[in-house]
């Protein structure tokens, strides 16, 4: 199993309408709207890197009013 931690920039005031839609994407476990540079930390895991991925492309990157994404492969 690998996981991954999700960083996710979103358009101005539009965190808590794209949180639910993040919650519900193919492969997150968890997220979560924080203060700092992003604005929704998600967790994905998936059976290999190439799983993860697909869900951070395919679904999480394509909602309307995601501005950016960064994607850490956990190592351990």
């Amino acid at each position: 199993m690998v996981s991954a931690f999700i960083m996710v920039k979103t358009a101005a005031g539009k965190s808590e309408e794209l949180l639910a839609a993040v919650r519900d994407a193919e492969g997150i476990t968890e997220a979560h709207i924080v203060a700092g540079q992003y604005d929704i930390i998600a967790e994905a895991t998936g059976t290999e890197v190439y799983d993860i991925m697909q869900s951070v492309s395919g679904h999480v990157r394509d909602l309307n009013g995601v501005d950016d994404t960064r994607t850490y492969i956990c190592l351990e």
